[in-house]
């Protein structure tokens, strides 16, 4: 079943120089979302295990880590161990993807995997039995502030039905382009996990942004 319609703001559209700061900003959100990426899987270098540690020690809002990183199996199990609430990791990168979730939920989080928009999912429905959710990416992973790719939601709509089939409470989480313009669209899709960088980090109002976001959602919820 779809849990609580979850907002996860992420840092990647953050100050980086007041990382503390700006995780208050998003005090009222459900997630502080951390890009993790190592400029081999992504054509971008953000930041690591250490910064993660940091940011776990003064964080008011649980960190859900997305590792877009080359060999995910050596190092998911360490995000949770920083003190990552969930732990994603790319089922492109992974060898042994039943592992690599079993290792996060054994150091005390939850364990997700997250598909490109040029991955299927159907291939990946077994996994669901491993995993806490499931992350459709909704502009290509490396960088923030892309255009939504609409294309990409019939394929959050199959992982909602197949979470339905298999009985289990998976959260559907999309990560791209989400905006008051089209967090409705993936709610209505299926989504309950609604990353948001640029979005609510260019607002000048960042709280009431959270708000706003809330809101729209909870109405495409509801029909």
């Amino acid at each position: 079943m779809p849990a609580p319609l979850q907002i996860s703001p992420s840092i990647l559209a953050a100050d980086f120089a007041n990382l503390e700061d700006e995780l208050r900003r998003i005090e009222t959100a459900d997630w502080a979302h951390v890009d993790v990426m190592d400029n081999h899987f992504v054509p971008n270098l953000t930041l690591g295990l250490p910064v993660v540690e940091a940011l776990a020690r003064v964080t008011p809002v649980p960190l859900d880590c997305h590792l877009m990183i080359e060999d995910p199996d050596r190092w998911a199990a360490g995000y949770a161990e920083a003190g990552a609430g969930s732990v994603t990791f790319h089922v492109e990168a992974a060898a042994d993807p039943v592992a690599t979730a079993r290792a996060i939920r054994a150091a005390g989080a939850r364990a997700a995997f997250a598909v490109k928009p040029g991955t299927p999912f159907a291939p990946y429905e077994e996994l669901l039995d491993e995993v806490d959710m499931v992350l459709v990416m909704t502009v290509e992973p490396g960088f923030g502030g892309q255009a939504f790719m609409d294309d990409q939601l019939p394929k959050v709509r199959a992982v909602r039905e197949a979470a339905g089939r298999r009985g289990g409470q998976i959260w559907v989480q999309v990560d791209g382009g989400v905006s008051a313009d089209t967090i409705g669209r993936c709610v209505e899709a299926g989504a309950d996990v609604l990353v948001a960088g640029s979005a609510v980090y260019g607002a000048d109002d960042v709280p009431a942004r959270i708000g706003e976001l809330r809101a729209l959602a909870r109405r495409h919820a509801c029909g």
